[in-house]
């Protein structure tokens, strides 16, 4: 019976940890499931907000090494992450969102492993970066998420978003319209920890996996990871 730790920058992937992943992933075998906001976030006076690879890599590297049984993953956004984190400069050389996520996963899960040693079992992490954040989730479903957010008039404004891209995850990451810009821009009293959480549980895991092939692949390799 293994546990797994869910390493997440702030509150609103701590919620949607322990409201919409724990059961299911429990279902899939796992003893526990448990969000860990990295750092020393719930000491901030604004909690949330991604620190620098070296803090997030010893909060990893010491749960791996408390608990020799336990599994480890990330769930940060690749918006706004630091171009210190391993493979982030990097991968804005690459083509695609597929690309992109997986210069930094690997670049993670490479240095982590150095930090481990000889030894280590690299299943025990498996690294994930949301594309391009957690509201491109949101757009999997537009008319769930305009319904959860009691914005029943901007479905026909975020599906228009929406078509504009092949997949939710693939909305872009400048800071004027990256995914929380564009729905900021539509709704300014959007509140992303309660109203987005809200909208996630609405449109539920099978459609954003059905629209969100990286999502889909993080969740199906934690899935099978105790197989």
């Amino acid at each position: 019976m293994a546990r797994l730790l869910i390493h997440v920058e702030g509150q609103t992937e701590e919620d949607f940890v322990n409201e919409v992943l724990r059961d299911h992933l429990v279902s899939r075998g796992y003893h526990s499931v448990e969000a860990r906001i990295v750092g020393n976030a719930r000491l901030r006076e604004r909690r949330g907000g991604i620190i620098p690879w070296t803090s997030a890599k010893k909060d990893i590297s010491n749960h791996l090494q408390e608990d020799r049984a336990c599994f480890t993953t990330t769930m940060v956004d690749y918006y706004a992450l630091p171009g210190k984190w391993p493979g982030r400069a990097q991968s804005t050389s690459r083509g695609s969102t597929e690309e992109k996520a997986r210069c930094v996963e690997s670049a993670m899960l490479d240095d982590l492993a150095t930090e481990m040693g000889t030894g280590f079992n690299s299943q025990r992490f498996v690294p994930f970066v949301v594309m391009h954040e957690f509201e491109g989730l949101l757009f999997s479903d537009c008319i769930a998420f305009s319904r959860a957010i009691g914005r029943l008039d901007l479905e026909r404004k975020f599906q228009d978003t929406r078509e504009q891209f092949r997949t939710p995850e693939e909305i872009d990451d400048s800071p004027d319209t990256a995914p929380s810009k564009r729905i900021e821009a539509l709704e300014p009293r959007y509140q992303k920890p309660l109203l987005g959480v809200r909208a996630a549980q609405e449109i539920g895991l099978p459609r954003i996996q059905e629209e969100c092939p990286h999502f889909r692949a993080w969740l199906n390799q934690l899935e099978t990871l105790l197989e």
